[in-house]
Order: C-alpha cells, then structure tokens, then sequence
C-alpha cells in the first residue's frame, strides 16, 4: 500500500513539473541582486532565444549504474536524441560532449570529437550500458576538471560561450555531489539536474543551479522523460543579449528580458560600478570569533589552529593535541607527546626501529664487538662470553681453554687419554687393542688373525702385517709369494741412472733429459735448444729437461713465451695521453678517469656529462606537495642542471608543471645557458591543485620531443632522458603514454617522495627499474636522489658517446698489434666480434705488414686467451667481493 501512494506522488509531481513556468504556482521570481548574496545562476540567460546560430558547449551525464534497466536506458537515448533536434551543432555554434558513469566515468566523446549532428546521434545510439554503482559526484568532478578543459573541446572563458550540463539519474549518490556541484557553477557551467523515480529532491537541488523551478526536474520514471524535451528546447535557445552587446562586464554577465546585468563569482561582490569585482574579506567583514586564526574561503571564512593544537567543535576554539591518546599512534612500548606530534620511546635494553614505532632488542654483541672466542650472550643492560661444551672460560672473561678431564681425575688408562667433551676415554697405541676393563690394552697379532697368505713367513708390523722372503730372493709384487734376485738387484751393474732386467742380464737407460754415452753405463744431459724448432726471437736456453726463452737487453716476453717486446711503450714514447697512458703490446692506448669520456682525438678526456643530451624534466605541481616542497623541488631540479653542460650543441633541458592542468615552464629551445635556465627554474609559480601525471606524460611525448620545441631529430641519436617527480597517486592513468615514450627511446627515471604509489612509479620508469626509480620518504632527502640520478645520466651518456679505449698511438716503424674491445667479452655477439676484430683487422691498400698477418699464429691465440683469462679473473673478484658482503650480513642477521 505504501509502495502505491509513493508511486502515485511521485506521478502527480511529474506531471506539476512537466508544466509550463508561468502556470506552476512558484513563488514570484526574486529580483537579481547586485551583492555577493545574489542566487539566479551567472549562466542561465546566456542562451539565445532561437537555436540556429546559437554558440554553447554542451555537456550531458548520463547514470548507467545497474538500476536502470535495458527498457529504460534506451529511453535516455531517445531522449538525448530528441534535445539533439533542435541543436545547431558544428565547431562554431553548438558543440556537444557525453559522459556516462557507474562505479567510474566513461568519456563516450569530448565536445571537440564531433562535427556534424548525425555523427553525434550514431554516437548516442551505439552506447552501451555500464551496469554498476552511482558515483555522480566522480562524473560532474570529470566534466569540471577535463571535460570543459580548452584541450579537450571546449572554448575559453573570455569568449562567453555559455557551458552547459544536463545530468540525469535515477538514484541517490555513493559518493559527496554538493561541494564539486558547487565548484562547477561558481565557474560558470549552468547545470540541468533531471531525476527520474525514487530520486532525492533535496539532492537535485544541490546539483542544479538556482533558481531550482528553472534548473531542477524530477519526473515518475523514464517514459516521461520524453516530455521535457519542449521544456528545454525553450530554456536552451532564450536570446543572449550579453553576447550582443559590449556589456562591460568584468567576470559575468547576465540576461534579462530585454537588458542584462553583471555578476561577481563566489568569493566576489560587485562594486559600486555595477561592472568591477571586489574580492570578499569575511574575516574582517564580520565577528568571525576565532581563537586564533581565521581564514577567507570562496563564499565565506573558517577558523585554524596553530600546530600542536585542534579545533573544537564549535569551530573556533582550539585545545592541544594530546596525540598520545589515540590509539593509532602505533608505538610499541611508549608514547611521549612533543610540541606538534609525539614520538615513540623503548624500555631499557631495546632501541627504536627505523619505522620510528617498534623496538627491538639491542645487540650489544654486534655494537661493541667484545671479542669472544666462541659466543656472545645479549643480556638486558649488556652481554658477557661463554664457551662452547666441554671449554671453560679463561680470567680475562673472552677466550676459553678445553677442560683437561685427563688432568683433574685419577682416570688409570694404560696407555692413552682422551679428553671428550664432558668425561674422557682410554686408547691405545698403534698395534694394540682396547681391552674389555676399557683401561688395559694388548698388542695385536696380525698374522694371526688373518688369512696373510705368506709364502715364507709373516711379520707383525704395527698397523698390520708383511710378508718376508729367505735371503737372495725378493718379494715379488704381489707382497705375498718370493722370486729368486735379479742382475739389477745384485748391485755390481755399474749403471749410472738406472738399471733394467732382462732375462738373465740387464741394460742401463737415462733419466729424460739425458741420453746414453758410447760406454752404454754413464749418461750425458741432451741439448734441447738445438734438437727442436723452439720458436724463440732472440735466445733460447736450456733448462733441466726443457728450454726456456729470453730476450735482449730493453726488450721483454711476450704472452706467447717467444717472442719479444719493447718495454713499457707509454714511458719510452711521448703518448700525449691526457689522463691515463695503458701499454697495449708493441703499441698503447690512452683512457680517461671515471666520470669522463674520450675525446674524438682519442687523447683528450671530457666530462661525460658534456655530451649531447635533450632531457625533459615533468614535475609535479599538485596542492599536496606544498610551496616548501615545492622550493626543494626546485633546488633539486637546479642541482640536475649544474651537473650538464647546457649548449644547444650538447645539453638541451625543458620544463613542464602539471596539476589539473599541464603548464610547459620552458621547452629544449628556450635556453642555451645555465644562467637562464635556473632563473627561469628559480620564478617558476607553484600551480597547487590536482595531480593528472597521465596528462603530463601526454604532453611531453605529444609535444616536448618535437622539433618545434627544440628536440633533434632522431637520425641524430641524441638521447632523450625524462626525469617524473610526483610526491601522490595520479588521478588518471599513467601507464599508457609511459609506454609509449619508452617504445620510442626515450629513457624514463621516476622519482617517488613521502605517498607516491610504487605501483605507478614502476610503470613509469623504465627497464630495469632498479636503475630508473628513486623514492624518498620525504623531501629532506632528495640530494642522495640528486646525486644516483646524476650519475646515471652520466652512465648512459658514456654507453651512447663512443669507445672508450680507442688505439691512441704506436711506436715507429713498428705494426700496431691488432686490439680487443671485451667490456661485455663472454656476450654472445661481442665475443664474434671481438674475435672477428683480432683475426680480421682492417688492411691498408699495399700494407706489407698485412699481407703477413697469418691469424693461425700462437701469438694471437694466446693474445685472445689471456685477455679472456682477464675477463675471468675481474669477474672472479667481483665474485669474491659479493661473497664477502654476504657473509658479512649473515653475520649481522644471526646476532640480531
């Protein structure tokens, strides 16, 4: 039954709404006042009386959430269809955008998407239902910060199109409408709140403009929506005369019938010109009663406390914060109150976490490293050493002796003592067996216990036994059965090295080395130097059973062990190297110190920071940040800059400040000197409202990298280095034009302060991120960020300008020995050419010297052996080093 009346008031209402204005029985319309107190909306007259020829930017939201069904969503579409019909669409007169929304908004199209009304209709009609929540206050928060935004559409401020919003929705918000409404018609926009069925009025209300009776309908469900078509089409095509006339105006103007007046947005009232505004100062136009401080918002005043203290319910008293009290400050064991928050504190023996709010225990064992021997014991106010089982722990309280048990008791072993770790035991000497008193031993009879299988007579040594033969035999190798001695054996052979049986003789033979004289008996050493080819340069010497090779005086060895070099070729020429002179075989090479690149003369060295870069720096301008903050974000942005070498030949730097908005502060042609480019830095205005990153990355790949703007082209493979610093989550997507720019090189490093999102820093910044994203807690330590990202423009700087160890010089009269390139050696398509380059150098037309290179040579084998061998050992170090730091954290890890 109540369900019924609802319904049929709701039907009566419709239908008293649905009637023209000048028959409803509204209050008489209250005259347009001239003060800041005035509530006819600034918008509502500026549509003119006929739709042809009329100039508006048209925006409608459409509820899609899963209240309305399939039946009444088409009539929404038919409705907007129908309002269509008597716009005069096109670029220069109507213009026309459509937002739908549930949980999120979607911009089914923006009011520069469309040119003709029947590509609008198309638009309209293949839409498709969202089916989720009501977020209206998300919709019209869109339509106010991108929908209406000059990028997107819509026409500026200054030209007096009137902006318009029709919203319609069948249920209650999920989220706040009034305070984001608000802001939307004190920028102008004249918004159309239509709700059909069940819908709040009150709600309604906070949504359309004033006055409400012009601005607010509510209809008993969607088949009468179709009714407010005539409605509107008179509202939307009344005559503007402000835009007809020189109206003088300084922020709004006005219709009325037949003339027009100005107006003041919120905040504003009119002076007594009737055309100026003056900026409304409530704090000191009425009792504002604040305790401390009172502060001028838009349309009226609020009061604030000083830090440390909160305000009291009345709004203007204050009372300090007691910040201890309430439960979410987290600290494990105490909670002390300072001036303007509190901090935690531990109990005795434990110390604060790096988090500021937990306590673990102190390791006085890891602080003070006392020296144990064995262990340390953590205690509550300190530690003390103690030793392992079976040691006892000497005066000075750090090392440990082993309890001699054998020593303290009468403990009656035979032979042998043996401390264990609590008690002792008895043993016996080699050769003997513990008895079963466990104390006594006896020795033990090998031959007797075993099978030995002696052929003449068994002997008992002292770990087992051996088998002996009668006089002139010997034991045969078997150990067991005896043979009759040989001539060898008899000793009267004469052989000097050695002697060999055979049969019923012997022969002499040498050691190797040496070879038989003519008395076949003694031997004499062999002359290897001239028995074999051995290859030496200079000279050969014979050493033991081999050669060695040597080289003249000012000449040494090479890697192959033959042939020869001159000392030291970078002291025994003028190199002209301008850092660093490296022998590199019968020639050298010149390299520069860390942080510097060699020049293209291969002798000189340059900062790598003066090669040629275009860098983009996309900073985040939003009110979360703060203008301190933001001052710090400066400097750091200053301190990037020092470190180039800011010319139009080597490092081209642009600006770009994003809230809500992009602001390009300076593009890569703007500045050619540092000088300017900080003072441009140090006058850069804080904008200080949302935070659109997404926006901002659209920017920079759409525009910023463009010749136009001073970026080189790409046929110049300059770099092209992006540095994001956002301190907050983006209120759009970032991840799209991210990637984009990383798929057209352009190296991205995000810089994360105090709440960035990690998620999003990570999609920002490019592979690998460990080496592209910086975060700070907080802005104090930005100058460690400063320096990492400094040093990895620098890295990638050197990677793109060039070589490092070009060939600097040679000595006279002399080949250049063929050099390896092997920072990256074992990589699978350096190493081939590494190879190719040692085997295959560039021939000079008519060069003898490379006519006779033969790449089968030992030396050059060798020489790619030992320069891999090097690579090897530099890896094997690093190896050790990583190593060493690990075990060193385990250690750390293991007396926390």
């Amino acid at each position: 039954m109540e369900k019924m009346l609802v319904g049929c008031f709701l039907l009566i209402l419709g239908q008293i709404l649905l009637l023209p204005a000048e028959a409803r029985e509204w209050p008489p319309s209250r005259s347009i006042s001239r003060g800041r107190h005035a509530r006819t909306h600034p918008q509502t007259a500026l549509l003119e009386s006929s739709c042809e020829n009329k100039r508006a930017d048209v925006v409608f939201i459409i509820d899609s959430s899963r209240s309305v069904n399939t039946h009444d969503y088409a009539k929404v579409k038919e409705f907007i269809v129908d309002i269509l019909q008597f716009l005069d669409i096109g670029p220069d007169v109507t213009r026309v955008g459509l937002l739908q929304y549930g949980s999120t908004v979607k911009n089914e199209f923006s009011l520069k998407t469309f040119k003709r009304k029947s590509e609008v209709e198309h638009a309209v009609k293949r839409m498709r239902h969202l089916s989720t929540g009501t977020m209206t206050g998300l919709a019209i928060q869109y339509a106010l910060n991108i929908a209406f935004s000059e990028a997107e559409g819509a026409r500026p401020l200054r030209e007096n199109v009137p902006r318009v919003i029709m919203i319609v929705t069948d249920g209650r918000p999920q989220d706040s409408v009034a305070e984001v409404a608000a802001k939307a018609r004190d920028t102008g926009i004249l918004i159309f709140a239509i709700g059909v069925g069940q819908v709040d009025f009150n709600t309604l209300k906070t949504i359309g403009s004033e006055p409400h009776e012009d601005h607010v309908f509510l209809v008993a469900n969607f088949s009468q929506i179709e009714s407010l078509t005539s409605v509107f089409q008179n509202k939307l095509c009344i005559q503007d005369l402000c835009a007809a006339e020189d109206h003088g105006c300084e922020q709004l103007c006005v219709n009325l019938l037949g003339s027009f007046v100005c107006q003041c947005y919120s905040g504003y009232t009119l002076a007594e010109d009737g055309k100026r505004c003056v900026a409304v100062d409530y704090c000191t136009s009425e009792n504002h009663g604040c305790e401390h401080e009172c502060v001028n918002t838009d349309s009226s005043y609020f009061c604030r406390c000083p830090k440390g203290f909160a305000l009291n319910p009345d709004k203007k008293t204050c009372t300090k914060i007691d910040y201890c009290t309430s439960p979410d400050h987290g600290c494990q064991h105490e909670c002390v109150n300072t001036d303007d928050s509190y901090s935690c504190r531990c109990l005795k023996g434990f110390t604060l976490n790096p988090d500021q709010k937990t306590c673990r225990r102190i390791n006085y064992c890891a602080l003070n490293k006392p020296g144990c021997e064995h262990e340390c014991v953590n205690t509550e106010e300190g530690y003390y050493c103690r030793c392992h089982r079976g040691y006892t722990l000497d005066p000075n309280g750090k090392t440990c002796s082993r309890v001699d048990h054998c020593a303290e008791q009468d403990h009656g072993c035979a032979q042998l003592c043996l401390n264990t770790g609590d008690s002792f035991v008895c043993q016996c000497l080699e050769g003997f067996l513990i008895n079963e008193d466990l104390k006594t031993c006896s020795r033990v009879d090998y031959c007797l216990l075993s099978d030995h299988g002696c052929e003449y007579s068994c002997v008992n040594t002292d770990r087992s036994f051996a088998c002996q033969c009668p006089e002139e035999h010997v034991l045969r190798s078997d150990g067991k059965t005896c043979a009759k001695l040989d001539s060898c054996a008899l000793g009267n052979h004469g052989c000097e090295h050695s002697c060999v049986s055979s049969g019923g003789s012997f022969v002499c033979q040498c050691f190797e080395g040496y070879i038989l004289r003519e008395d076949r008996k003694t031997c004499r050493r062999k002359d290897t130097c001239q028995a074999v080819d051995h290859g030496c340069e200079h000279i050969c010497v014979n050493s033991d059973e081999s050669y060695i090779c040597k080289c003249l005086e000012g000449f040494r060895l090479a890697e192959d062990g033959k042939h020869c070099r001159r000392k030291d070729v970078c002291k025994s020429t003028h190199h002209g190297c301008e850092h660093i002179c490296v022998n590199r075989g019968s020639s050298y090479i010149c390299k520069c110190s860390k942080g510097f690149i060699l020049a293209e003369d291969g002798r000189r060295c340059k900062r790598c920071t003066e090669g040629p870069v275009d860098l983009v720096f996309v900073i985040d301008g939003s009110k979360s940040l703060g203008e301190e903050n933001f001052e710090i974000v400066k400097q750091f942005v200053t301190g990037i800059i020092d470190s180039l070498a800011i010319s139009p030949k080597a490092a081209r730097v642009g600006l770009l400040q994003y809230s809500t908005q992009v602001r390009t502060e300076f593009t890569l042609r703007n500045f050619s000197s540092a000088k300017d480019m900080k003072k441009a830095v140090a006058h850069m205005k804080y904008m200080g409202k949302g935070s659109m990153t997404g926006l901002a990355l659209k920017h920079m790949f759409e525009r910023s990298f463009t010749q136009v703007e001073g970026a080189r082209p790409l046929s110049a493979r300059v770099p092209r280095v992006v540095i994001v610093l956002t301190d907050g989550r983006a209120q759009d997507d970032v991840s799209e034009w991210a990637s984009k720019a990383q798929a057209k090189g352009v190296t991205m490093y995000a810089v994360g302060v105090g709440k960035a999102i990690e998620e999003e820093l990570q999609e920002i910044a490019s592979e690998p991120t460990e080496e592209h994203l910086f975060y700070a807690e907080d802005f104090s330590t930005m100058g460690e960020i400063s320096d990492k990202l400094r040093k990895g423009i620098c890295e990638a700087l050197e990677d793109s300008g060039g070589r490092q160890d070009s060939p600097a010089g040679e000595l006279p009269k002399r080949a250049r020995q063929p050099t390896v390139q092997h920072r990256y050696l074992f990589e699978e398509n350096n190493l081939a050419r590494s190879t190719q380059k040692l085997f295959h150098p560039t021939k000079s037309s008519g060069s003898p010297l490379a006519e006779k290179h033969n790449q089968c040579k030992c030396e050059n084998l060798i020489m790619f052996q030992n320069l891999a061998n090097e690579e090897v050992r530099k890896l094997t170090q690093r190896l050790e080093e990583m190593t060493q730091r690990m075990e060193a954290l385990e250690n750390r890890l293991r007396y926390r």
